[in-house]
């Protein structure tokens, strides 16, 4: 594991605010809060690249849904839906 590096950015005093009441109800402090909120970012961040390329290369191979097929499948979705929640 590499030294951390300590950063700065502004934030709005009410966040803070919030982000200390977090802390302190999980004993915890805020440097704890933020590293795990910029890990969470960073990883959604990558889940959603790997998705977009995955699907441009499903477009490129040809793996495709027409609009009809989308919402015939949406369909079949909401009617599976409403039988579970009967």
């Amino acid at each position: 594991m590499t030294t951390p590096r300590t950063i700065s950015f502004r934030i709005a005093p009410e966040k803070v605010a919030q982000l200390d009441l977090i802390a302190k109800a999980m004993d915890r402090d805020r440097s704890y809060l933020l590293n795990e909120a910029v890990e969470s970012y960073l990883s959604e961040q990558e889940r959603f690249a790997a998705m977009v390329k995955e699907g441009r290369e499903d477009i490129r191979a040809g793996r495709t849904f027409t609009q009809d097929e989308v919402e015939r499948m949406v369909g079949e979705w909401e009617q599976e839906a409403q039988a579970v929640a009967q």
